[in-house]
């Protein structure tokens, strides 16, 4: 008669324990789960899971500062390469419109980026990431005596121009059109850093280019500011083009690009904030 109660109450509690190591079990499981979810591994490439060649085409004046970005990002991510295609945004948009295999696009203006979206080739919206001002690079010691923008109208002063259809190009011809000058230059030059060679050459006296392509070539150049700038200042956009090869890291790059780290590269350069 007295096992009867003692055999019940054993059985409770076998009963008991089990449901509560239940209990346990799927508050455990439910824990891991969510931990698991939030992990930044979880349904995304860690850091360490970035690998192969990310091909950036780039407009020519971030030539310094994406080098060194790319470079930076290497050290971040072993196992990837960042390779460069730099020169004039429009060159740059009409290959890739014509099938060069690229990852992203950084172009100095807009218009350039508009030509590679409006072909269907970019695989989100483009961003701004910095923009640039133009100003006046000189001979060293600055012979001319070039002070502003007029000064450039003079006769028998030899200027260098990007070409119209070049960003730094078009942004040169709207300060013109702004100050109602008018100037024939001896070349119009296909990118920016072709414009700039030319004066640190001495080819010509003066070209009008941006404050980011004065400050790298700093000591064979001097720049001269001129306040007509203010009303030119290019947006640079940068996208994902929609057939990369290496989607997963160009999207880390362009991250990179933008991040806190990557502006301060860019300030340093010169480049102003968006």
């Amino acid at each position: 008669m007295t096992t009867r109660p003692t055999h019940r109450r054993t059985l409770q509690l076998a009963v008991g324990g089990t449901a509560l190591l239940l209990a346990l079990s799927a508050c455990s499981s439910s824990d891991d789960s969510a931990s698991a979810s939030s992990s930044p591994s979880a349904g995304a490439s860690s850091a360490g899971d970035l690998k192969g060649t990310v091909t950036v085409f780039a407009a020519a004046s971030l030539k310094e500062s994406f080098t060194e970005l790319g470079e930076e990002f290497e050290a971040a991510h072993p196992g990837t390469k960042v390779t460069f295609n730099f020169g004039g945004s429009d060159a740059l948009a009409a290959s890739i419109t014509s099938g060069a295999p690229a990852d992203v696009f950084a172009a100095a203006s807009p218009k350039t980026m508009q030509i590679v979206t409006d072909a269907k080739d970019a695989a989100g919206e483009p961003a701004t990431f910095v923009r640039n001002q133009l100003e006046i690079a000189v001979v060293p010691g600055n012979p001319e005596n070039v002070a502003t923008l007029e000064d450039l109208t003079k006769s028998g002063l030899k200027v260098a121009l990007c070409a119209k259809e070049v960003p730094c190009g078009a942004a040169a011809q709207k300060a013109l059109d702004g100050a109602g000058l008018r100037l024939t230059p001896v070349s119009y030059e296909q990118d920016v850093k072709s414009a700039l060679t030319k004066v640190r050459l001495k080819e010509v006296d003066a070209s009008v280019v941006y404050k980011t392509d004065v400050k790298a070539a700093a000591g064979n150049v001097e720049g001269v500011e001129f306040p007509e700038s203010a009303g030119a200042v290019n947006d640079y956009p940068i996208v994902l083009l929609k057939d990369a090869p290496n989607a997963s890291a160009a999207e880390a790059f362009i991250a990179f690009v933008r991040s806190d780290e990557g502006g301060k590269v860019l300030s340093e350069a010169g480049f102003l904030n968006p």
